[in-house]
């Protein structure tokens, strides 16, 4: 094992290697019992559904499926691809029969997938968290060791409820020229994904956890939030617990990322401040992610955009996709194939040698896929 991939290992350790399995269970018993179905035989074929995704999403998941089949992951893939046509039943793109396969399996590995901007169709994405109940976007940011960044101490996770807030998708004309898009904020799943932070935290490790808000101005809806992240945090009173006004803590993560470690918080806020964090570490393409469902599905994805300008030109970097997919590995269990799998992943990038062109090189992405499997 080289030097980067030990540090690699020392800075990520057990926090991530059992970054979905014990927090899930915090809300969810089914979480348990699918984790110890999975786990009962290392050789035995786990059945998995895999959406390849739009533009660049079949040349990674291709990558993925290589570095898994040369790292003698057991899994079978159950792919299913976007629609052409909207399907009635889930008013999107994606068929029933992608959801069911997802129930089904309870685990699945998603690549981009785009959705038309302004053209009255439901996001794909959204469709996916609300059939699903994805109730928690799970992204570590850590830097990688060998891949120099402005900052070289980042490891942290933000931790996002993922079924409402502004993406509660419920929009309307008042009169022409006046549109209202409604905030959805409850209790129920303000405490669901704020005990899943503080449990994580405390299984993994932590020692901070941060809820990030804007109560001074939505003091009803993020009100709300903190009021259920408060009461959270009382039953851990071994975790720091603090809390964060949204545009201050964008402000001090560009500063100091170090000074925080968990950060919990409604869905439009999320999705900004993970994609803040992702530019810490090198970027969305570096940066895995994890979707957890209470009733025990987690659905890993590349959380960056399909790329349709090089879609097909061999050039994409699937990094984001095998990192997630190295998450979904560990909430299997199949922790030593994860482990191998991410260092062979850290060890090609710290060379340098083989980097696609975001990462500053020239290599193809079969050529930084065949670099990683010969690590392996």
């Amino acid at each position: 094992m080289t030097m980067a991939a030990t540090f690699a290992k020392r800075l990520i350790g057990s926090r991530s290697s059992q970054i979905l399995g014990g927090a899930a269970n915090s809300t969810s018993t089914a979480a348990t019992s699918v984790a110890r179905a999975f786990c009962s035989s290392s050789t035995t074929p786990i059945t998995a559904t895999m959406f390849p995704g739009d533009g660049i999403g079949p040349e990674i998941a291709e990558s993925v499926k290589q570095v898994f089949t040369t790292a003698g992951v057991p899994i079978n893939w159950e792919e299913h691809y976007v629609s052409t046509e909207i399907d009635p039943r889930t008013q999107s793109f994606l068929t029933w029969e992608s959801l069911e396969s997802v129930r089904r399996n309870k685990v699945g590995l998603k690549g981009p997938m785009a959705t038309p901007i302004g053209k009255g169709h439901r996001s794909l994405n959204l469709t996916l968290r609300k059939e699903l109940n994805l109730y928690a976007n799970v992204r570590p940011c850590y830097s990688l060791p060998g891949y120099k960044t402005r900052y070289d101490d980042v490891n942290l996770i933000t931790i996002r409820e993922n079924t409402e807030g502004e993406y509660s998708g419920l929009e309307h004309q008042v009169v022409r020229g006046v549109v209202e898009s409604l905030k959805i904020i409850t209790r129920q799943a303000s405490l669901r994904v704020a005990e899943y932070a503080f449990h994580y935290a405390k299984t993994h490790g932590r020692e901070r956890v941060s809820a990030i808000h804007k109560a001074n101005i939505m003091q009803k809806t993020d009100g709300l939030f903190l009021k259920c992240c408060r009461e959270v945090a009382e039953k851990y009173p071994e975790i720091t617990y603090e809390e964060v006004v949204i545009d201050n803590c964008c402000m001090m993560l560009v500063k100091n990322p170090a000074l925080f470690d968990v950060l919990v918080m409604p869905n439009l806020y999320g999705d900004i401040i993970s994609d803040l964090c992702a530019g810490l570490v090198g970027g969305l393409g570096l940066t895995p992610s994890c979707n957890i469902g209470e009733d025990g599905v987690a659905l890993a994805e590349a959380v960056h955009g399909s790329a349709p300008d090089i879609a097909g030109k061999n050039l994409a970097n699937p990094t984001a996709l095998l990192l997630s997919g190295v998450m979904m590995l560990r909430h299997l269990k199949l922790n030593e194939q994860a482990e191998q799998i991410h260092s062979a992943i850290i060890n090609t990038i710290a060379e340098g040698k083989y980097r696609t062109a975001d990462l500053g090189g020239t290599s193809t992405t079969t050529e930084f896929t065949k670099a990683i499997c010969d690590h392996l």
